[in-house]
C-alpha cells in the first residue's frame, strides 16, 4: 500500500469512528456500509488496481486483433482453432466468449489474487489497520467488508474484459444471429442476455479465490508475500487439474469447474457443471472464510 493509501485510510478513520464519542459500536448496516464503501474506495483508487484493470481491458482488443490479422491472413481461416475463436469470425459476440476463456485461467485469477491477498497484509504492513481496529468497526465485519469488496472487483474484473471484448467483436467482426455449440442458432436479443450470464458465472467462479486469498492475507504482515502466496497457489493447483492421474481429487480443486460456463451456450442450457461450480466456490468460502475469521479474530494487531 502507497503512502497515499495510507493518507486515505487515514482520512475515512474520523467517518468509521464517528461512534466513539458514545462509547458504543456504531449500528450493524450502517457501520458494514460504511466500511464496504470505504473498502470500495479504498481498492479502486489504487493505481495498481487501475493497471491491472486496464491489462484486463486490452486483452480482448489483443484476442480480437490477431484474429482479425489470421482471418484476413492468405494463411488464416482458423480451421483448427478452438470452437469460441472459430465463431468470433463468423459473430463478434464470441469475442466476448473468447476473452474470457483465455482470461479465466491465468488473468482474471492473478489479478484477483493479487487484490484479495494484499487485503489484509498491507494494511497489517503500513500500521493502518490497527488504527481501523481501535475504531468500533469490529474484526467481523470489517472483514466482510474485505470480502464483500473482494467480489466487487471480480465483478468489476470480469466486466472490464466482457464489455471491452463485446466493443471489440462489434467493430471488428459482424453480428448478428449466433450459432450455439449445440448447433442451435438464436437471435442477437437472445444471446446478449446469455453474455450477461456468462460473464456473472465467470466472476462468481473466482470468489472460492477471494476467500483463500483473504485467509493467506491473515497470516502475514507482508503484502508482497500473500499476494505472490495466493498467485502460487493458484498456478499449482491449475497444474494439478490438468493431470489425469489426480482424478480423484480434481472434482475438489476450486479451479476444476471454472470453464463450466460453456454449458451456457448450448440449447437447452447445461446447469450441471455450473451448479456444482457455485457449489464448490461456497465451500471455499465457508471453509476458508471461517479459517480467515478465526485467524483475524485473534490476532494481534498491535505491532
Amino acid at each position: 500500500m502507497s503512502q497515499a493509501d495510507s493518507m486515505s485510510r487515514a482520512e475515512a478513520l474520523p467517518v468509521l469512528s464517528g461512534a466513539v464519542t458514545s462509547g458504543r459500536r456504531p449500528q450493524t448496516a450502517a457501520g458494514f456500509l460504511a466500511l464496504f464503501r470505504n473498502e470500495l474506495h479504498l481498492t479502486f483508487r489504487r493505481m495498481r488496481t487501475l493497471v491491472l484493470l486496464g491489462i484486463l481491458a486490452a486483452l480482448p482488443i489483443l484476442i480480437g486483433v490477431i484474429i482479425k490479422v489470421n482471418t484476413d491472413s492468405p494463411r488464416g481461416g482458423g480451421g483448427g482453432a478452438p470452437s469460441f475463436i472459430a465463431q468470433t469470425t463468423q459473430n463478434g459476440l464470441f469475442l466476448v466468449f473468447t476473452a474470457l476463456a483465455v482470461a479465466l485461467p491465468v488473468f482474471l485469477p492473478m489479478t484477483v489474487g493479487v487484490v484479495a491477498g494484499d487485503s489484509v497484509a498491507g494494511e497489517a504492513a503500513t500500521g493502518t489497520l490497527r488504527y481501523l481496529l481501535v475504531a468500533p468497526a469490529g474484526r467481523t465485519r470489517l472483514l466482510a467488508a474485505k470480502f464483500t469488496a473482494g467480489l466487487a472487483f471480480c465483478l468489476a474484473a470480469t466486466a472490464a474484459v466482457a464489455v471491452t471484448a463485446l466493443a471489440t467483436g462489434a467493430a471488428l467482426f459482424p453480428l448478428g444471429k449466433v450459432t450455439l455449440l449445440s448447433g442451435d442458432t438464436i437471435g442477437l436479443g437472445e444471446a446478449l442476455p446469455r453474455a450477461l450470464l456468462v460473464a456473472a458465472m465467470v466472476a462468481l467462479s473466482l470468489a472460492g479465490l477471494v476467500a483463500i486469498g483473504l485467509f493467506v492475507s491473515t497470516l502475514t504482515g507482508s503484502g508482497i508475500a500473500a499476494m505472490a502466496t495466493t498467485v502460487v497457489l493458484v498456478i499449482t493447483v491449475q497444474i494439478l487439474d490438468s493431470f489425469p492421474q489426480l482424478d480423484a481429487i480434481r472434482p475438489f480443486l476450486f479451479t476444476h469447474y471454472w470453464l463450466s460456463f460453456a454449458d451456457l451456450l448450448r440449447a437447452p442450457m447445461y446447469w450441471d457443471g455450473m451448479l456444482k461450480n457455485l457449489g464448490l466456490q461456497a465451500a471455499y468460502i465457508a471453509v476458508f472464510g471461517s479459517a480467515a475469521w478465526a485467524r483475524f479474530s485473534s490476532r494481534d494487531i498491535s505491532a
